[in-house]
């Protein structure tokens, strides 16, 4: 089928009738149909959050990206609007990829992205608008608007992507780019415009020097608590004792800018997400002030190896976040809208744990718990199973080592039948006690730890018959649970 829009749209609507909403997550969203995968275009437009993401609407595998559209009014709720852009133009032919948006003065919504040219096997990447009115965009006549001349000598034209579009105090568009260097690394390049058409290389914004990553992705650029901050999704990182330990993951800047404005002066660097399954995160200003991220819930090392489990979607993005700056830490918390829907409180209060407890109304595959535990003199370590079948040979197992101060989440017994990596760790510590907050979908935990100071992020597969909770200590702690059912 050829790739158009008019096409996708065609297809999109005869999966119309297979689309089931109850073998989805409940309140993570997934593609109407097909492929999902990075955030493009997160923001806030005539009442409502749009999100748009890459998506493949033909096949449940990466190949012909489009952006799919997505609408929310509390961000758990997402209806689907029809596919915004398609690959159909010579500069986009390969591929529309990874953008933003943002609203102009005359009320239109703009969308900045990728396109790639694919010709002798060989990329090239050029940064392109798209201008519509929330459901219909069409495609600027000048495009690419940030052509490949526009690099700085020793930067690769095929790693060149994933524009970040924002408007300044004085009235120019700002864009931040990424691009390879000649040694492999990545840098994220600043560009500038008086009208967002065309556009002036700025300056070397931000720049690797190989050691976190070679490759940078899907830069984002914000004002936190007084703070500037910049996160980037880097590939290929090695590991640092606890950090940048999944290959393909997220790296938080905390900085300033320099005096002119141009350059983004890093003071300090941490994982956004200690999980295995989050990637090319997205930010935007809610209407009350907020700043809310949302990425992608999955990880590119393991996505061929996932059993799609007949499905006809594939991919998911992460429970949206409320950020803060505490302490020059990146604190994240859910939304403040989940809380609208918990069901069925559940309270165990002063419950003392020396050996395995469990609890016939502890269960669920889609819940908010929050769980505070209170080391003894003699704790060593405490685990939580969770969404475990009635043999107890299928959970998910979370893990506090006390004498390591290490959090494991391991999910080797969630049915997975392939050599991908299911454990993933990050220094803890637990003292006066340890808090933790639990929200899991179907397919998905997300464990919100001391407050939000660090997050862990993975998916898993277990039929949703396996719904138990239990918990297990060697030593002795005191836990407090709050424990909702969520129903959106």
């Amino acid at each position: 089928m050829e790739k158009t829009l008019d096409n996708a749209r065609k297809y999109e609507e005869t999966g119309k009738e297979a689309y089931n909403p109850k073998d989805r997550p409940a309140f993570h969203l997934t593609p109407f149909i097909g492929w999902m995968n990075d955030p493009n275009g997160f923001s806030f437009y005539k009442g409502q959050y749009h999100l748009f993401y890459q998506y493949n609407p033909y096949s449940l595998y990466w190949d012909s990206m489009h952006w799919g559209h997505a609408v929310s009014k509390d961000l758990l709720h997402w209806g689907y609007l029809p596919a915004a852009l398609a690959p159909e133009n010579f500069y986009d032919s390969f591929g529309v990829f990874s953008g933003s948006s943002m609203e102009l003065s005359d009320g239109r919504q703009l969308l900045m992205y990728t396109g790639v040219i694919k010709e002798n096997d060989i990329d090239t990447q050029t940064q392109c608008l798209a201008i519509g009115n929330g459901t219909d965009y069409k495609k600027s006549e000048k495009n690419p608007v940030i052509n490949t001349n526009q690099l700085p000598a020793g930067f690769d034209s095929s790693n060149f992507r994933d524009p970040k579009i924002w408007k300044d105090e004085q009235g120019y568009y700002n864009c931040i780019a990424v691009s390879k260097k000649t040694d492999g690394n990545g840098a994220v390049l600043l560009y500038r415009s008086k009208d967002a058409i065309d556009w002036n290389f700025e300056s070397v914004f931000l720049e690797n020097d190989g050691s976190i990553g070679h490759m940078w992705e899907c830069p984002d650029f914000f004002e936190l608590d007084g703070k500037k901050i910049v996160c980037l999704s880097p590939q290929d990182m090695c590991a640092k004792e606890y950090k940048y330990h999944n290959g393909n993951g997220t790296v938080c800047f905390i900085g300033h800018l320099n005096k002119e404005g141009n350059k983004f002066i890093a003071e300090s660097d941490n994982c956004i997400d200690y999980g295995i399954d989050f990637y090319a995160p997205q930010t935007i200003k809610s209407p009350d002030g907020r700043t809310i991220m949302i990425g992608w819930m999955q990880n590119w090392d393991s996505v061929n190896l996932t059993d799609r489990q007949n499905r006809n979607w594939f991919g998911q993005m992460s429970l949206p976040r409320e950020l803060s700056i505490i302490n020059g830490k990146l604190y994240q918390k859910p939304v403040k809208e989940i809380e609208n829907f918990r069901q069925k409180q559940l309270l165990i209060k002063n419950q003392r744990v020396d050996a395995i407890f469990s609890n016939k109304e502890l269960k669920g595959r889609c819940i908010d718990m929050e769980i505070a535990i209170i080391p003894e003199k003699n704790f060593l370590s405490f685990t939580i199973n969770l969404a475990m079948d009635e043999k107890e040979d299928k959970k998910i197992i979370l893990t506090y080592n006390a004498v390591k101060e290490l959090l494991t989440f391991d999910r080797s017994w969630s049915g997975t039948r392939r050599a991908i990596c299911n454990i993933s760790e990050c220094k803890v510590k637990a003292s006066p006690e340890l808090k933790l907050r639990i929200i899991m979908d179907k397919y998905s935990i997300e464990v919100f730890i001391n407050d939000g100071q660090q997050v862990m992020t993975n998916t898993f597969y277990t039929d949703l018959n396996a719904d138990k909770i239990s918990f297990e200590a060697q030593g002795s702690v005191i836990m407090n649970i709050e424990k909702y059912d969520l129903d959106i």
